[in-house]
């Protein structure tokens, strides 16, 4: 009993080597080709914009705007970290957590993991996320937040991608305006990985097609 244990483990140990080993070898592969479009001192100076954008708007001491800043996970979280420290207004921060599942062409389906709190009734929200690309997601979201009662919602988007259709909902404040290509970097991903980039890369549709 106790050989097999231990030959069990050793599979296990196996398999997952050989997993880590894929997944490094693929997350390569995918930036060899890629090309970089925005290198991170423009993503730096695009967060500064928002953020003084953002303090133009509500960084005046007479005024007693308090606003809920929520950031939409986990494509954000880069975005958020990064803006949070320029913004110089009291706020209150959450998150939440939505993802789309099912065939792009036809919106899929929203499903919450996270759902806005009840202090959203009566509030100014400013809902951060890394980008707005089809825009259902987003569209979701600030219907949601108006249906709970808040009082205005402003989208604000590190990068809005241009595409040939219509969306269903404009960002207020965008951060970069990206070419209608597969980015990452900055919080956005490729299956899981490159969120970690300081700038923006654009992944080759063969490579994304090579799985």
């Amino acid at each position: 009993m106790q050989c097999d244990l231990k030959d069990n483990q050793g599979e296990f140990l196996l398999k997952q080597i050989a997993m880590q080993d894929f997944h490094f070898a693929r997350a390569r592969s995918l930036l060899n080709n890629a090309e970089e479009i925005f290198d991170q001192k423009a993503v730096d100076a695009a967060v500064r914009r928002v953020a003084a954008t953002l303090n133009d708007r509500f960084g005046n001491p007479d005024d007693a705007a308090f606003p809920l800043v929520l950031g939409v996970m986990g494509g954000a979280v880069v975005f958020t970290g990064q803006l949070l420290p320029q913004l110089s207004f009291p706020l209150e921060f959450d998150y939440i957590h939505v993802s789309r599942y099912g065939d792009d062409d036809q919106g899929g389906r929203v499903v919450w993991k996270v759902i806005p709190r009840p202090n959203v009734a009566g509030r100014t929200i400013i809902v951060l996320d890394d980008i707005l690309d089809e825009g259902e997601t987003l569209a979701h979201v600030k219907q949601r937040l108006l249906d709970m009662g808040a009082a205005e919602v402003i989208i604000t988007v590190f990068a809005d991608k241009t595409i040939k259709r219509s969306k269903p909902v404009k960002a207020d404040i965008v951060g970069l305006t990206i070419p209608d290509k597969f980015v990452v970097g900055f919080g956005m991903d490729v299956y899981g990985y490159w969120r970690n980039l300081p700038g923006l890369w654009a992944i080759r549709q063969e490579d994304l097609k090579a799985r």
